[in-house]
Order: C-alpha cells, then sequence, then structure tokens
C-alpha cells in the first residue's frame, strides 16, 4: 500500500494493520507519513503484529499523527535521510505502553504522559518493547521559535508530562489527539503558530534546567567563547548561547548576575582590547584601523563614538596622550572609564 503524505487531511479516519503482512504495510505507511524510516519488528512470533496510524494536517505544514503497534524498533539513519531530508521536527507524546528515544548521546525514557522532541535531521532510533500508542507532532525545524542551541540541548531528552512546563504541555498535546480522533480540529492558520510557539515556550524553558547547576561555570565558559571570538564581527547571543546548548533567555540571566548584558559584555571586551593594543608601545606603529578590526569593529564612526564615549578621547588622542606622558606616569594609566 502507499500512502501520499501530503495527502491526509482533517476527516480521514485511522488506517487499520492486521494480518500476515500488517508489519511491511505499517512500516511503508510510516516512512510515507513522516520521514524515511527503517523498522524492525521485534515480535517473538511472526504474523502477529497490529498497528494504526491516523494523520491530519493543521495549517499549511504542521502534521498531527498517532500512530500504535506492537514491539517495534525504528530508526533514522544516515541513509534514510540522504533519502529525504525535509528539515522537520518531531514532538512525541506517549499515550500508551513506555518507550525509548536515542538520539545522539541522549536517552529519552518515556511514559504515558511524556513527551520528548528529536530532529529528523540526525539520525535517532526509537523502541517499543510492547504494545505502545504515541502521538507526534511533526513541525518545520524553522517554524519553532528557538535557537540551535536549545533545539540541541533539549533533543532526546524525556520531558515529564507530570512536573512543571510539561505539566501545562503534556495536556495540551493530549487534547489535540482527542480533536484529532473526533475529526474536530482548528482550521484557523493562526492555531499551527499558536501549537509552534507553545512547543517553543516550552523547550526554552526546559533547556535551562538541564545546565541550572552549573551557572558560574556557563558563565566562565561564556566569556571564554567571547574572548576567542572577539575577531567575528556576527559575534552576538545567539551564537554564544548556541555554542553551549543553552537559550538566549537563559544566557542572558547569566550575564545578568555579573551586571551585564551578552552585548554589554562583547562590546566592552572589544573595547578593552582596543585600548590595550592601542596604547601598547609594541604596536605604535600598527595603525588604529587594523587594531579595531581585529577585535571585531569594522565601522569607524561607530568604533570612534564608543571609544570616546567610554574613555573621553578619540581613539587617536587616546594614543597620543598615553605616548606623550611625562616621565614617571606609566604609558598604560588611561583615563577614567566612563559607565556605558
Amino acid at each position: 500500500m502507499g500512502l501520499d503524505p501530503h495527502a491526509a487531511a482533517v476527516g480521514e479516519g485511522p488506517l487499520l494493520f492486521n494480518g500476515p503482512s500488517a508489519f511491511e504495510q505499517w512500516q511503508r505507511a510510516v516512512s510515507e507519513a513522516f520521514v524515511p524510516l527503517d523498522a524492525a519488528d521485534l515480535g517473538a512470533r511472526g504474523g502477529d503484529f497490529h498497528g494504526s496510524l491516523h494523520c491530519a494536517t493543521l495549517g499549511s505544514s504542521m502534521r498531527l499523527s498517532e500512530v500504535s503497534g506492537v514491539r517495534v524498533r525504528v530508526r533514522r539513519t544516515a541513509d534514510t535521510i540522504r533519502r529525504a531530508d525535509p528539515g522537520m521536527v518531531k514532538v512525541g507524546v506517549q499515550l500508551r505502553g513506555s518507550g525509548i528515544l536515542r538520539q545522539g548521546e541522549q536517552e529519552a525514557r518515556l511514559t504515558p504522559g511524556d513527551f520528548t522532541v528529536y530532529d529528523t535531521r540526525m539520525p535517532y532510533e526509537l523502541r517499543f518493547g510492547g504494545d505502545f500508542s504515541m502521538f507526534i507532532v511533526m513541525l518545520p525545524r524553522d517554524s519553532l521559535r528557538i535557537t540551535a542551541g536549545v533545539l540541541a540541548a533539549v533533543s532526546g531528552r524525556r520531558i515529564r508530562g507530570r512536573d512543571g512546563v510539561g505539566a501545562l504541555v503534556s495536556p495540551f498535546l493530549i487534547r489535540l489527539r482527542h480533536n484529532l480522533q473526533q475529526e474536530t480540529l482548528p482550521t484557523a492558520p493562526m492555531f499551527e503558530d499558536a501549537v509552534a510557539d507553545l512547543l517553543s515556550a516550552a523547550f526554552d524553558e526546559t533547556a535551562p534546567r538541564l545546565h541550572e547547576r552549573s551557572g558560574p561555570t556557563l558563565l566562565a565558559s561564556a566569556k571564554a567563547f567571547i574572548d576567542d571570538n572577539l575577531s567575528d564581527s556576527e559575534l552576538n547571543t545567539a551564537m554564544v548561547a548556541a555554542h553551549h546548548h543553552i537559550s538566549t533567555r537563559y544566557l542572558q540571566k547569566l550575564f545578568e548576575t555579573d551586571g551585564h548584558t551578552v552585548a554589554s559584555w562583547i562590546r566592552t571586551r572589544r573595547l578593552d582590547k582596543c585600548r590595550r593594543d592601542i596604547i601598547d608601545p609594541r604596536l605604535r606603529e600598527e595603525n588604529i584601523r587594523e587594531i579595531r578590526t581585529r577585535y571585531g569593529f569594522l565601522d569607524t564612526a561607530h568604533f570612534s563614538r564608543l571609544f570616546k564615549d567610554t574613555f573621553g578621547h578619540s581613539p587617536r588622542a587616546f594614543r597620543e596622550e598615553a605616548f606623550t606622558a611625562p616621565p614617571g606616569i606609566p604609558d598604560a594609566a588611561p583615563p577614567t572609564r566612563r559607565p556605558l
């Protein structure tokens, strides 16, 4: 049998799989409804597999599905990714039975009510040791308003359906599954955005909790990363957060404990490095343009304005004053830094 992944719509009843060829039909159907997958029947006896698949679309690009089966292993491999990589993310809510998701170095052991997220651009494995049912929301990666770092931080991890943000999101997703069963899904485009926004908020909220016991270490690491990348004019909050697999919001909270924002810290470090090199006698022959460019300042006027606002002199005047200081006054004794 074949199933066009774009053919299922609101009102399409579930597909049922029974009989000698049930597993092969189920495998083909789930691969066509989601993304190409390899599946294996883990049953001790052949011919006793049974399962179902119920799909619908929400809005223009969100896929809602309930899939059931018994004793199966499903894999997304490098080979199946090469066959088709639509850039989708899947959120799975365990409805019945238990399951294990593995992606990268993470493992999520799911019981009813728990949910997890997994990126179809990366290999993963789902294993169900008995009878199971799972509700799946599949949506484009770009529709989630989170950084790549947040997605990497939460992918393959269990979000408990009875605690914290999970206790809010899991019942909502289960209710959405009820709408799928009753063929009463909303049709207004805004509902697709609302589901994506809710999931984004849940993942953004969950990611910091994965690191909350190592805040000082993360802050020190973030500052070191910034120092190592000051030459990159594109350095920003999102880049630092993605490198550390945390949300931008959590990163900002870390810097707020130190009295800064991420952007102000990047600016401060760039200005301090420029100031140091401008008055370094060993770099006296290096022009100021080369120095500012080395630390990510590409616009002359912008750099000069920031420098003067901070140190009270233009970069050129600051250098001249440092190199003409009277004997006995250290070259590196500049005017007091002004608060930004």
